[in-house]
């Protein structure tokens, strides 16, 4: 018997519909042994060496797998062909005891690849798998030698991450950005023209043949003063340029392109794309989904060509097997995420809507990068008035190309035919006040593309990295779905940033993404990498546990008394906000919210308590009675200090209705109407 073992059961009973009875197919679930949970488990002084244990969750799992290794079992270890499948290889080869295991690797799984795969086993590299220890034991480091330190010196429950925390500077930072931006002014002049039944509009772009910038015009008194200038002048049309432009496909789809498009279109969060993305993997239908690359392999071109021609015409295709280039360090043996075969088109897949969803972007954008361009006609013209010069532009869609298949946004505007030298009539001039706006604050696609842009974490790490930082309450999303830190995030990003600045250092963080590449490419080692950051690091720790007050960091005096005892409260910062708390504490555990806190809404249960803002463990905002845990009231939509008219429940604020908080009414409140 051949034994073959992946990471997956949804893997595994894929594979096992292409082998056959002379193979049998089982899942590790995962990794087979890990570090252990409530230690640092490793050996800094002997060499970072690792300590491993298997999980409770594992142990059944390991039993099942010892008892199918026999003396003439062949085992065939077929995790996935990144580092973290290296390692999964690596731990169930030393846990099982396997002599000589076979190792296969595929990037689909297709009957083909498989097959192969197995016709050209290798041995375990073991570059990639001490490349995912020295990551695995870096971040180990940082996770519990900083993490406990953020306990004593700001507030419990906190965490620090090797690329988590450098993640939320990034949020930080830009937020600041925001704050401190001082807004200008500046303005634009568009003149407006009208031939036969067409208006079009022009917008002012020199003066005297100098270019007029986007921030020239400052003032409505500049404004004012051009208009003024403008007054009795002739426009004339002194250019009419008339041209083809064309527009290339995008990239077939990598791990970071995929995570910012699922966003932008469907507004999936990294995590749940991850997800998704997996089982749409595993099931057989897309090839491997962690790739930083944009290759494809010459049967996937192919593929391509052939179903363009035969459902969309020649003219479609480009002409050439087209061919991406990948930028910085990537595994150009891999292929981008491509769907496994190109004639199964979205509509042949029996998915539910979510996974269709996330199939059908892999499929169009594989489709759309071996299309012909887009063809646009473009007009621009340029009209003259005394010293000042006006300019428009037109385009309309003439082939449509691969936009045929991936729609995108743009705009056509018809422009009236005109000729050289034709004087225009003019309907009126406008001028229009502005004022520069500051960068916008990451979502889910822009905070991606900043960490790969800047080197940070790899494409697999981006969703855990977005979904933990959040968890954590160090960022959290406004009502633009956009990244906000909140006041803890803040206060632990300053205080690594003044005290730990290698640990939070975009450039170190990224410096160290190459070292742990090098290490699996074997140009480094796993110690020199470990001991490189470990030695100063620990230096600066112990400096920093003698140096730093909490005191400074969290508490605020008020002039306020506890009702308990009578001694003073402070304002203390915990890891969901700040709080009134007893100076005397443990003595007396009086705690109290903040007025921002407290919605001023009486709890209609108890009569006598406020409902107040409050946070889960993981952050999730909820509204509960102040007198917790005497009374009980909690809800997970803001209340409003109104009740149900049907049912006298209080009523919350959900979208953009008003809506009975009790499950059993159906009232709610939608554009000022009632809706029964």
């Amino acid at each position: 018997m051949n034994l073959v073992i992946v990471e997956s059961p949804t893997k595994a009973n894929t594979i096992q519909k292409f082998l056959g009875s002379d193979y049998k197919v089982l899942s590790s679930f995962g990794h087979i042994r890990d570090l252990p949970k409530n230690e640092l488990g490793v050996d800094v002084e002997n060499d970072f060496t690792p300590r491993y244990v298997i999980p409770p969750k594992a142990k059944k799992t390991l039993s099942a797998l010892k008892k199918e290794i026999k003396k003439d079992t062949k085992t065939i270890l077929a995790t996935d062909e990144d580092r973290e499948g290296e390692a999964i290889a690596w731990h169930l080869s030393e846990v099982l005891k396997l002599e000589k295991p076979e190792r296969i690797v595929f990037h689909e799984i297709t009957k083909t690849a498989i097959k192969e795969a197995i016709q050209n086993p290798r041995s375990i590299n073991m570059d990639l798998v001490d490349a995912q220890q020295a990551r695995r034991i870096l971040d180990r480091i940082v996770g519990y030698k900083l993490s406990p330190f953020l306990w004593k010196k700001v507030a419990k429950g906190l965490s620090a991450g090797r690329v988590q925390s450098v993640t939320v500077r990034l949020v930080v930072e830009r937020e600041r950005e925001i704050e401190k931006f001082v807004p200008q002014e500046y303005w634009t002049i568009e003149a407006l023209f009208k031939k036969e039944n067409n208006e079009f509009k022009t917008t002012l772009v020199k003066k005297d043949e100098k270019p007029i910038d986007k921030l020239d015009i400052k003032s409505k008194k500049e404004a004012d003063e051009i208009v003024s200038d403008l007054e009795g002048a002739q426009y004339k049309v002194i250019n009419i340029e008339k041209k083809e432009t064309k527009k290339n496909p995008f990239p077939p789809l990598t791990t970071s392109t995929l995570q910012q498009e699922a966003w932008k279109r469907l507004r999936y969060p990294a995590k749940f794309t991850m997800k998704i993305a997996q089982d749409l993997y595993e099931e057989g239908h897309i090839t491997y989904h962690r790739t930083d690359s944009v290759n494809l392999s010459k049967t996937a071109l192919f593929s391509a060509k052939k179903f363009i021609e035969e459902n969309y015409g020649e003219n479609y295709w480009s002409g050439y097997l087209r061919q991406y280039k990948s930028k910085g360090r990537t595994q150009e043996a891999h292929e981008a995420i491509r769907p496994t075969y190109a004639e199964n088109a979205p509509e042949k897949l029996k998915l539910d809507d979510k996974h269709l969803k996330i199939y059908k972007l892999i499929w169009q954008r594989f489709i759309a990068c071996q299309m012909a361009q887009a063809i646009f006609d473009a007009t621009t013209i340029d009209v003259d008035a005394k010293n000042y010069g006006f300019r428009t532009t037109g385009q309309i869609l003439k082939f449509d190309g691969f936009l045929k298949i991936y729609p995108m946004k743009f705009t056509e505007e018809q422009l009236p035919d005109l000729e050289k030298n034709e004087v225009l009539k003019l309907v009126k001039i406008l001028p229009d006040q502005h004022f520069t706006e500051p960068s916008a604050r990451y979502n889910e696609a822009t905070l991606i593309k900043a960490l790969e842009q800047n080197g940070i974490g790899r494409p697999s790490t981006y969703a855990p990295i977005l979904s933990t930082i959040q968890e954590r309450n160090y960022i959290e999303k406004n009502e633009q779905r956009r990244f906000k830190p909140t006041e803890i995030g803040f206060v632990v990003n300053d205080l690594l940033v003044e005290h730990f600045p290698e640990v939070v250092d975009v450039d170190f963080t990224a410096k160290m993404e190459k070292e742990l590449d090098e290490v699996a490419e074997g140009k480094d080692t796993l110690v020199k990498t470990c001991k490189d950051f470990y030695t100063p690091f620990s230096k600066n720790l112990k400096e920093k546990y003698k140096e730093v007050s909490k005191s400074d960091i969290t508490d605020k005096p008020t002039d306020k008394v506890c009702p308990k005892c009578g001694s003073p409260l402070i304002e203390k910062l915990g890891r969901f906000g700040r709080f009134y708390a007893c100076s005397k504490f443990p003595e007396c555990k009086y705690t109290e919210s903040l007025p921002e806190n407290n919605l001023g809404i009486k709890c209609p249960k108890c009569n006598k308590g406020k409902i107040v803002e409050k946070r889960t463990k993981r952050g999730k905002i909820f509204y509960a009675c102040n007198q917790f845990p005497k009374c009980e009231f909690a809800l997970w939509d803001k209340p409003i200090n109104e009740n149900c008219p049907k049912c006298d429940s209080p009523l919350v604020e959900k979208a953009k209705n008003i809506k009975c908080s009790n499950k059993e009414c159906d009232y709610r409140l939608t554009k000022n109407k009632d809706v029964r």
